[in-house]
């Protein structure tokens, strides 16, 4: 079992973990936020973070809520987390719903895990205004995170927090007093995918808590770090990750205005972290890549990597000072970036790392509270997910020859169950603990995971051979003006010939090989694509390709929903 590498403090549940960070990091800056004038940022102490929460959660319970199910679903902004820990550490069990379901889904989903109030921004007006002519739901309350005072029923956030001060400043104490059972289920998360299939993931504080403590022992942020809430808070590797964590160590986090402001947000907050999905590392690396290239730098600077690298063997490390321009124009001040949530390319890792950007790669479920292996200051290889969280225990079930088999996952942060669904909880989890991952892998002798894809896209070849698509993926996306790509098995005969759909970028193919054609361009990448198959076994050449400037179907943390890309190729 890995050791941690870091001290970390230690807490019981969520609530624990608020009156500790809170009584170390009070008057430190909890959240960075806009204001109407330019350059100029509101900043909320984590003191007056966990007063907001104690007033909001008073409330909720004096209206009651106890012991209820409350939704949150909106943008990243503050009144998300506020909402989530004023439900979650004390007044009762918070369901966070997908920003980006269409209305039918969102009004499943309530109905599914018996919501009786949801906080909800402006956004979503409309389709609660039907909930509400509907009245088809358990919904007592609606309450705006827009609104400044409670309007044609409907309440109001801002004014529901200074009633709650109002009730502790008279000495209502149920919320402060509010005794959390680690062990019961206080958070409840739908797996991406339609109602119809969405499991509704079952956790508890132990749950979150063990994550939290496991993330730091293995990777250091602090009270002066700087956090970029980019993926979207309802998924539980932001929330977890994103969210709880740099709360637990007096950090600031400040919100992303959205992929194309990411460069700006980077600068203006002065940002330390970045904690995300390899797609937005890998476009952040190719525009540094384009933009040295085009200033004729790029023999050079590869020169000064080599030169850094092995001053680093003697413990010099000049790389920030080397390649200042660099850094310069992401803000200065950018140390650390984690990626998760998907296959990241190591050749990408490691660009930033020669250029002084610690890199990481971690890996994790919603069932498992999120991670499970991260990469860190002590363990590092590339290509794989580092190695297994301090409290875990992993295995591969049934390992190939090649060692590769299903990841198994054991400890305290694998979840209670699914949610009314005894059949798949069983199918999840065995009587002795061990989670069925899905994914497939590998581990080195030196306890290094690989990840080598997901157990039910593999594909299966009539001689016994295994074809990963997402191993094939990562190759296709190396061809210059190749966005995204899907590799998959179509029927022949007996057998399956291996396919890939290419999204290839319009404005790229025009300015690096003058083509605008999409014919011309198909023949330009299939030329690039028999490259590739000459570097593989004849068994994984890829046979077939399409290519299309559409952007493949995702999830909202942009991992291709496979099953769904395959309709619209059938």
């Amino acid at each position: 079992m890995r050791k941690p590498i870091h001290k970390f403090d230690t807490y019981t549940d969520l609530k624990d973990m608020l009156k500790k960070s809170g009584e170390k990091f009070g008057d430190r800056s909890a959240y960075i936020l806009k204001t109407d004038k330019e350059g100029e940022f509101k900043k909320i102490t984590h003191k007056e973070f966990r007063d907001q929460i104690n007033a909001l959660g008073t409330k909720l319970i004096d209206m009651g809520l106890k012991g209820k199910r409350i939704s949150v679903i909106g943008e990243n902004r503050y009144e998300w987390g506020l909402s989530y820990l004023s439900v979650v550490t004390g007044t009762g069990i918070v369901v966070p719903l997908d920003k980006a379901l269409p209305d039918n889904e969102i009004e499943s989903l309530i109905l599914r895990a018996g919501v009786e109030a949801i906080f909800y921004s402006s956004k979503y007006d409309d389709i609660m205004a039907r909930l509400r002519e509907k009245n088809n739901t358990k919904i007592k309350y609606f309450i705006s995170m827009d609104l400044e005072k409670n309007e044609n029923g409907i309440y109001s956030i801002h004014q529901l927090m200074k009633e709650g001060k109002e009730l502790l400043d008279k000495g209502n104490t149920e919320f402060l007093d509010a005794k959390i059972d680690p062990e019961e289920m206080q958070i409840m998360l739908f797996t991406s995918g339609t109602t119809s299939i969405s499991k509704a993931v079952m956790l508890c504080h132990r749950n979150l808590t063990a994550n939290i403590m496991d993330i730091a022992a293995t990777i250091k942020l602090d009270e002066n770090d700087i956090m970029l809430s980019f993926l979207p808070l309802h998924h539980t590797f932001e929330s977890t990750v994103g969210f709880l964590y740099p709360i637990s160590k007096g950090s600031s986090i400040a919100f992303c205005e959205g992929i194309r402001h990411i460069a700006q947000n980077v600068k203006e907050y002065k940002i330390t972290t970045v904690i995300s999905v390899p797609a937005l590392f890998e476009g952040i690396y190719k525009q540094i890549k384009k933009g040295i290239q085009k200033k004729g730098k790029w023999e050079t600077v590869q020169k000064g990597i080599k030169i850094s690298n092995i001053l680093l063997k003697f413990g010099i490390d000049i790389r920030k000072k080397l390649f200042h321009e660099v850094h310069e124009n992401l803000g200065g001040n950018l140390r650390l970036l984690v990626a998760g949530g998907a296959a990241f390319d190591p050749e990408i890792e490691k660009g930033f790392n020669d250029l002084g950007f610690r890199t990481y790669q971690g890996y994790g479920l919603t069932e498992t509270s999120p991670v499970v292996a991260a990469e860190d200051d002590k363990y590092t290889r590339l290509g794989s997910i580092g190695k297994a969280f301090p409290s875990l225990d992993v295995k591969i079930l049934d390992p190939n020859e090649e060692g590769i088999g299903e990841l198994m996952v054991k400890g305290p942060t694998i979840m209670m169950g699914y949610y009314n669904n005894e059949e798949a909880t069983k199918e999840a989890i065995e009587p002795d603990g061990w989670f069925h991952t899905g994914d497939l892998a590998k581990i080195d002798k030196d306890g290094f995971i690989f990840i080598t894809g997901r157990k039910k896209y593999v594909i299966v070849l009539q001689n016994g051979k295994n074809i990963y698509p997402e191993e094939l993926e990562i190759l296709i996306n190396k061809i210059e003006g190749v966005k995204e790509s899907f590799v998959y098995g179509r029927p022949d005969g007996r057998d399956f010939k291996i396919c890939a759909k290419i999204v290839y970028d319009k404005e790229i193919f025009k300015e690096i090989y003058q083509l605008e054609n999409e014919n011309d361009i198909k023949v330009k990448i299939w030329t690039e694509i028999k490259k590739i198959n000459k570097t593989m076994p004849a068994y994984k050449y890829i046979r077939d390709i399409s290519v299309t400037d559409e952007e493949l179907i995702k999830t909202t943390t942009q991992k291709i929903k496979r099953h769904e890309e395959m309709k619209t190729i059938a």
